[in-house]
Protein backbone atom coordinates (compact mmCIF):
# COMPACT_ATOMS: atom_id res chain seq x y z
CA UNK A 1 0.00 0.00 0.00
CA UNK A 2 1.60 3.69 -1.28
CA UNK A 3 2.30 5.58 2.35
CA UNK A 4 2.03 8.93 2.25
CA UNK A 5 5.53 11.48 2.18
CA UNK A 6 3.89 13.86 4.57
CA UNK A 7 1.81 13.14 8.41
CA UNK A 8 -2.14 14.11 7.88
CA UNK A 9 -3.82 15.93 10.86
CA UNK A 10 -7.70 16.21 10.29
CA UNK A 11 -8.08 18.53 13.53
CA UNK A 12 -5.34 21.17 11.25
CA UNK A 13 -6.73 20.07 8.05
CA UNK A 14 -10.09 21.47 8.93
CA UNK A 15 -9.12 24.39 10.88
CA UNK A 16 -6.96 25.70 7.92
CA UNK A 17 -10.25 25.09 5.15
CA UNK A 18 -9.93 28.14 3.43
CA UNK A 19 -12.92 27.35 0.87
CA UNK A 20 -15.10 24.91 -0.65
CA UNK A 21 -18.04 23.16 -0.02
CA UNK A 22 -17.12 21.57 3.54
CA UNK A 23 -16.43 25.09 4.67
CA UNK A 24 -19.43 26.68 2.93
CA UNK A 25 -21.74 24.34 4.93
CA UNK A 26 -20.06 24.64 8.27
CA UNK A 27 -18.50 21.02 8.47
CA UNK A 28 -16.30 20.79 11.14
CA UNK A 29 -13.93 18.40 12.73
CA UNK A 30 -14.73 16.36 15.62
CA UNK A 31 -12.42 12.79 16.28
CA UNK A 32 -10.32 10.77 14.60
CA UNK A 33 -8.78 7.37 14.75
CA UNK A 34 -6.21 5.09 12.50
CA UNK A 35 -9.05 4.56 10.12
CA UNK A 36 -11.71 6.36 11.02
CA UNK A 37 -12.95 10.46 10.97
CA UNK A 38 -16.00 12.13 13.07
CA UNK A 39 -17.35 15.54 11.04
CA UNK A 40 -20.24 17.66 12.52
CA UNK A 41 -22.57 19.57 10.80
CA UNK A 42 -24.78 22.66 12.17
CA UNK A 43 -28.16 22.75 11.91
CA UNK A 44 -28.34 25.95 10.02
CA UNK A 45 -31.38 27.90 8.66
CA UNK A 46 -29.91 27.74 4.81
CA UNK A 47 -29.12 24.11 5.11
CA UNK A 48 -32.88 23.13 5.91
CA UNK A 49 -34.87 21.59 3.18
CA UNK A 50 -38.04 21.62 4.53
CA UNK A 51 -39.07 24.67 6.14
CA UNK A 52 -42.10 24.04 7.79
CA UNK A 53 -40.29 20.68 9.62
CA UNK A 54 -36.70 22.48 10.10
CA UNK A 55 -34.66 19.71 8.96
CA UNK A 56 -31.41 19.55 7.28
CA UNK A 57 -31.48 18.68 3.49
CA UNK A 58 -29.98 15.35 2.20
CA UNK A 59 -27.49 17.39 0.18
CA UNK A 60 -25.42 18.50 3.40
CA UNK A 61 -25.58 15.35 4.80
CA UNK A 62 -24.14 13.54 1.86
CA UNK A 63 -21.52 16.16 1.73
CA UNK A 64 -20.93 15.30 5.03
CA UNK A 65 -20.46 11.62 5.00
CA UNK A 66 -18.64 11.68 1.71
CA UNK A 67 -16.11 14.18 3.38
CA UNK A 68 -15.82 12.01 6.58
CA UNK A 69 -14.97 8.40 4.58
CA UNK A 70 -12.76 10.49 2.17
CA UNK A 71 -10.82 11.19 5.51
CA UNK A 72 -11.12 8.53 6.51
CA UNK A 73 -9.17 7.01 3.98
CA UNK A 74 -6.48 9.74 4.35
CA UNK A 75 -6.03 8.26 7.72
CA UNK A 76 -6.26 4.37 6.92
CA UNK A 77 -3.38 5.15 4.39
CA UNK A 78 -1.59 7.27 6.79
CA UNK A 79 -1.47 10.79 4.88
CA UNK A 80 -2.96 13.22 2.60
CA UNK A 81 -3.16 11.38 -0.47
CA UNK A 82 -5.19 12.07 -4.30
CA UNK A 83 -8.33 9.98 -4.50
CA UNK A 84 -11.74 10.29 -6.19
CA UNK A 85 -15.15 9.01 -5.05
CA UNK A 86 -15.98 5.75 -7.06
CA UNK A 87 -18.91 4.95 -5.61
CA UNK A 88 -21.44 6.23 -2.70
CA UNK A 89 -24.53 4.35 -1.74
CA UNK A 90 -26.44 6.73 1.48
CA UNK A 91 -29.71 4.97 2.54
CA UNK A 92 -31.71 7.20 4.94
CA UNK A 93 -33.15 5.96 7.90
CA UNK A 94 -34.95 8.68 9.33
CA UNK A 95 -35.33 12.26 9.17
CA UNK A 96 -32.63 14.57 11.22
CA UNK A 97 -34.23 15.59 14.23
CA UNK A 98 -35.42 19.59 13.76
CA UNK A 99 -32.83 21.74 14.87
CA UNK A 100 -29.69 19.50 15.81
CA UNK A 101 -26.45 19.20 14.43
CA UNK A 102 -25.38 15.81 12.38
CA UNK A 103 -22.35 13.89 13.09
CA UNK A 104 -21.10 12.10 10.20
CA UNK A 105 -18.63 9.06 11.03
CA UNK A 106 -16.80 7.72 8.22
CA UNK A 107 -14.36 4.44 8.34
CA UNK A 108 -11.87 2.82 5.81
CA UNK A 109 -12.27 -0.50 6.46
CA UNK A 110 -10.29 -2.11 3.54
CA UNK A 111 -7.66 -0.54 1.22
CA UNK A 112 -6.42 -2.37 -1.71
CA UNK A 113 -3.41 -1.46 -4.77
CA UNK A 114 -5.90 0.75 -6.01
CA UNK A 115 -9.28 1.19 -4.47
CA UNK A 116 -10.64 1.82 -0.48
CA UNK A 117 -13.95 0.83 0.86
CA UNK A 118 -15.61 2.55 3.64
CA UNK A 119 -18.67 2.51 5.78
CA UNK A 120 -20.67 4.92 8.26
CA UNK A 121 -23.36 6.84 9.58
CA UNK A 122 -25.16 10.37 9.66
CA UNK A 123 -26.56 10.70 13.10
CA UNK A 124 -28.21 13.32 15.27
CA UNK A 125 -27.07 12.36 18.94
CA UNK A 126 -27.82 8.85 19.36
CA UNK A 127 -25.28 6.90 17.27
CA UNK A 128 -27.45 3.77 17.58
CA UNK A 129 -30.53 5.87 16.06
CA UNK A 130 -28.56 6.85 12.84
CA UNK A 131 -30.10 9.19 10.38
CA UNK A 132 -28.29 7.51 7.72
CA UNK A 133 -25.95 5.13 6.62
CA UNK A 134 -23.34 4.98 3.85
CA UNK A 135 -21.12 2.67 2.16
CA UNK A 136 -19.14 3.60 -0.74
CA UNK A 137 -15.53 3.27 -2.67
CA UNK A 138 -12.66 5.81 -3.88
CA UNK A 139 -10.13 5.08 -6.15
CA UNK A 140 -6.67 6.54 -6.14
CA UNK A 141 -5.80 8.81 -8.67
CA UNK A 142 -1.76 8.89 -8.31
CA UNK A 143 0.81 10.24 -6.45
CA UNK A 144 0.94 14.23 -5.06
CA UNK A 145 4.18 16.05 -6.94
Amino acid sequence: METAPFPFDPADFFAALPAGHGRRLGIRYGAHGADWCQLVLPWREDLVGDPARGVIASGPIVALLDMATSVAVWMKRGGFLPHATLDLRVDYLRPATPRREVIGRGECYRVTRSVAFVRGIAHDGDPDDPVAHVAGTFMFTGVPA
